[in-house]
């Protein structure tokens, strides 16, 4: 009789482990801190890039996209979001500039605004938490994430330290 009982003990543990797993490789955040659900803090468009402002950081052989950040734009706020001004460059010359925050906690990532050619910012329609994919040659935001700004899923303290690690090729913390 107690030998079952053990055993019903350890089934429902690992059927809370599994569900629990579950939960988590789906994708879903942890809202949740100490009670509190996670709030986004206020959010300041910043000036349009310059290109003496610009580092280059590395994502991947299988591109000939070029990507930059706006060294000056790097934020690392209390609300645990790193914000940054992206610019993609292609081979033939044409040029993306966004607005951006990236969550090391939940592993997402979210477009502010976009740049327009005359400098300005358009809100982007679309500013919803999306998750963080490894997604092949334009692999930008998992590079970001895994070898700049969030090193072992952790944020980095400060934009100094974010600004380090572009300037470094990646954080000392990252596993490349």
């Amino acid at each position: 009789m107690m030998r079952g009982v053990r055993v019903l003990r350890l089934c429902g543990a690992l059927l809370g482990l599994f569900v629990g797993a579950q939960a988590f490789s789906a994708g879903e955040p942890e809202e949740e801190e100490f009670g509190r659900k996670w709030a986004e803090g206020a959010i300041e468009i910043p000036a349009p890039p310059q290109p003496e402002n610009l580092i280059a950081f590395y994502v991947s052989a299988a591109t000939d996209n070029r990507f930059f950040i706006d060294a000056t734009t790097v934020t690392v706020s209390p609300d645990g979001v790193v914000r940054y001004v992206l610019v993609i460059e292609t081979a033939s010359g044409a040029r993306s500039v966004s607005f951006e925050g990236m969550r090391c906690e939940a592993r997402e990532r979210r477009i502010y605004a976009s740049g327009r050619p005359d400098g300005s910012w358009s809100r982007s329609r679309n500013a919803e938490w999306r998750q963080i994919r490894d997604a092949g040659s334009n692999r930008y935001h998992m590079a970001l994430f895994a070898e700049y700004f969030c090193p072992e899923g952790v944020i980095v303290r400060s934009a100094d330290e974010a600004r380090d690690a572009l300037r470094r090729g990646g954080h000392p913390d990252s596993r490349r």
